[in-house]
């Protein structure tokens, strides 16, 4: 049987013109990790619901741009040269749907992000503007340094049951992250000043799991991002077995 995985993509201007685009690191860990066949889902909106008749899982890839805050009453956007309107009205119903069907969701980074306010939790705009907060951007250099493992964070719960460990080390390539946690929304990791770094949904009829690290690059050569992906496949297959015996 072959995996579907539906990963949304952005709306971006490009030389002039409007593409519909991911990172291809996302198809890879889908075709290598997740073992499953990666379908784009552009961003058109809540036509796109459709799709979910289709798919076996969902994962929701990071982007540069953030969820406006009006999606989660956060007052004035703090990055108004940072959002993706079309990403915005099709991630968001698609994770609520996606839930409740027991799809399973595979949310990162802004993914994340939109999983938590899907289910009415909101967001820090700038997170390394708090005092209590270090800088989570990924600063400069080359993409190998900006990805490059960062900081621990302590992981419990199912995360930490998928990666066999109660601390890994990750990359922090995000300027946002989780404030209050959405409707059945648990915590499973923080970073060592406190920010969220994973949250599961144990209430959810399927597999939900949102990391605000990037586990997808070079998910290969790292045990605990090769567990996750390896995870996230396990409950597609799960998932596909038993619709394909219902129907």
């Amino acid at each position: 049987m072959t995996l579907i995985v539906g990963i949304p993509a952005c709306a971006r201007i490009v030389d002039e013109r409007e593409v519909h685009l991911t990172p291809s690191r996302y198809a890879t860990a889908v075709v290598r990790g997740v073992q499953a066949l990666p379908v784009m889902i552009p961003p058109m909106g809540e036509m796109q619901l459709a799709l979910l008749d289709q798919i076996d899982g969902l994962l929701v890839p990071g982007s540069p741009s953030n969820v406006h805050p009006d999606h989660y009453n956060g007052g004035d956007s703090e990055t108004p040269d940072r959002h993706d309107p079309d990403r915005d009205s099709t991630t968001l119903p698609l994770i609520r749907a996606a839930i409740a069907r027991g799809i399973p969701v595979l949310a990162i980074c802004r993914g994340i992000q939109e999983l938590n306010v899907a289910l009415g939790g909101t967001l820090i705009q700038r997170v390394h503007e708090q005092a209590d907060r270090m800088d989570h951007r990924g600063g400069q250099g080359t993409l190998d340094e900006k990805y490059g493992p960062k900081h621990p964070i302590t992981v419990w719960g199912q995360l930490a049951d998928i990666v066999g460990a109660s601390e890994i080390m990750v990359n922090s390539l995000h300027g946002q992250a989780i404030d209050r946690p959405g409707e059945g929304l648990v915590v499973e990791a923080r970073a060592a000043d406190g920010t969220i770094e994973a949250v599961a949904c144990p209430t959810a009829p399927g597999f939900v799991l949102g990391l605000q690290w990037h586990p997808e690059w070079r998910f290969a050569e790292i045990p605990a991002s090769i567990a996750i992906f390896r995870a996230f496949g396990d409950a597609c297959r799960a998932r596909k077995g038993v619709t394909r015996k219902a129907a």
